[in-house]
């Protein structure tokens, strides 16, 4: 099938350590789980089997022993994956796609959980309400481990794919901040962005009495941003730049760490780590189904999300190479009518996720006998901010229309 033999082809080039029989797993796996929006073995071997006219029990062995280890494999020639060798190259595949002129990407981390059988260390590039998996651990969920040496491990591993001059936010909730972290971040070059509890105490970077964090700022409709030094344990301490901003709609007030100078961050850029909450979604209920297996190793559902991985890469690039959606809102109209004469060309309102819009036209394209169209990737600017072709000091700062203190009380 011309589909995913070309499917096939992209996914050896962007993973050329992969043997050819891996290579072609992959593939093959991603592909029918992008066609059937769901993962399971079973149900993407009877497809794969159908398609391509062999015997379905054969074809679900290969799935199998796709993400078992060597010694659970039949054979003499037995391989086994190391997941961990694909995850710079699967940046570099994202990067691949990314436009020239836009030297810049957010990371978000964040934990998944599979009931009480799993959790997933996750990073991701957060890209269109949703989130690309470039790098992922998966440990038992009865366990209690430490988590800090996984992310080490997760960001020097791909730190090396990503070039010196471009400017990589990592966004991390209230639960996943640590001063270690922190400065494992900046130490590779790129730039916290994480979320604070309001537990603890600040003090102003120039000098004066600690605050609690709590008082930062008094309600809603206030931000407020500038250097400090925050912690009072000489362990955790860290001079940085704290980003408070606080929205009507909020019980409390978002209050971020990032090494970024006041004037060149804006505190609405941590509202893109929501794409990863998105990302999680679209691999689970509201995609491929994930949370249905049956899987109970962890290092066999590390190779199972390699998998999960490259299916949402590819149902990405497949709404990437869709034509926009017109905006054909008054079209109807006669042309002298009023409201066709005075209405705003808005920007078009996107009404599916690109995981689901990638799906629909790639079917689309496989029922008029066409191989689905690739494109490259288009995200959209941070908010408030113009899209950043140049060092960080050449960032555009566009103050949210709230009212700033000028000085902060306890």
């Amino acid at each position: 099938m011309d589909a995913l033999s070309a499917w096939q082809t992209q996914v050896s080039t962007h993973l050329p350590h992969l043997s050819r029989p891996q290579a072609a797993v992959l593939a093959a796996w991603s592909f029918a789980t992008v066609c059937l929006q769901h993962c399971g073995r079973t149900r993407c071997a009877t497809f794969l089997a159908a398609l391509l006219d062999q015997q379905a029990p054969a074809v679900e062995q290969r799935l199998r022993e796709w993400y078992c280890q060597a010694p659970a494999k039949k054979g003499t020639p037995r391989q086994e994956l190391a997941v961990t060798t694909c995850f710079g190259p699967l940046l570099a595949w994202v990067l691949a796609h990314w436009p020239a002129n836009l030297p810049q990407m957010a990371l978000a981390l964040d934990v998944t959980y599979l009931g009480g059988r799993f959790m997933v260390l996750a990073v991701s590039v957060v890209y269109c309400g949703t989130a690309l998996p470039v790098a992922w651990a998966v440990l038992p969920g009865q366990q209690k481990a430490a988590w800090h040496p996984h992310w080490v491990r997760l960001l020097t591993t791909l730190a090396p794919v990503v070039p010196a001059d471009w400017i990589v936010l990592v966004l991390a909730d209230r639960g996943l901040y640590s001063t270690r972290l922190f400065r494992v971040v900046t130490g590779l070059g790129w730039h916290p962005f994480f979320r604070l509890r309001a537990v603890g105490h600040y003090q102003r970077a120039a000098g004066g009495p600690w605050r609690d964090l709590r008082t930062v700022l008094r309600g809603p409709g206030q931000c407020w941003a500038g250097r400090v030094r925050c912690f009072r344990n000489p362990e955790g301490q860290v001079v940085a730049t704290l980003l408070a901003r606080w929205d009507a709609p909020h019980a409390e007030p978002w209050l971020i760490l990032t090494d970024l100078a006041p004037a060149a961050a804006d505190a609405t850029w941590y509202g893109l780590r929501a794409g990863i909450e998105g990302g999680f979604k679209d691999l689970k209920r509201g995609g491929w189904h994930w949370e249905q297996t049956k899987l109970r190793a962890a290092a066999r559902v590390e190779r199972y999300w390699l998998v999960l991985a490259v299916a949402q890469l590819y149902a990405v690039l497949l709404d990437a190479g869709a034509p926009p959606a017109p905006d054909r809102a008054g079209d109807e109209l006669p042309a002298g009518h009023i409201a066709r004469r005075t209405r705003r060309r808005a920007a078009p309102v996107r009404r599916l996720s690109v995981q689901t819009r990638g799906v629909v036209v790639g079917l689309a394209a496989l029922l008029r006998g066409q191989a689905p169209e690739l494109g490259g990737l288009h995200p959209p600017p941070w908010p408030g901010q113009a899209p950043v072709l140049a060092a960080l000091t050449a960032l555009l700062h566009q103050p949210a229309p709230y009212r700033v203190r000028d000085s902060i009380k306890t």
